[in-house]
């Protein structure tokens, strides 16, 4: 089977922890903090998911810590 690398792509992101995070994104119901998503759907969070900004402006998406790491790079700035 051929194989695929992801594109270099430069994406903004805020890791979540529940009273500690202050993103605008982040909103509260019944079931917890969520953002919501490109969709208009809720996505719920859990402490140490990864906020990250749609091109869409105000909308975000939630990912694990785990897929995070393994897909993403921090960029240096300078």
């Amino acid at each position: 089977m051929p194989k695929f690398r992801r594109r270099p792509t430069v994406i903004e992101a805020e890791q979540f922890y529940a009273g500690q995070t202050q993103h605008p994104g982040v909103q509260v119901d019944d079931d917890g903090p969520y953002v919501v998503t490109v969709h208009d759907e809720r996505a719920h969070l859990v402490d140490g998911d990864w906020i990250i900004a749609e091109p869409v402006p105000g909308r975000y998406y939630p990912c694990r810590p785990d897929v995070f790491a393994a897909t993403y790079d921090r960029v240096l700035q300078g």
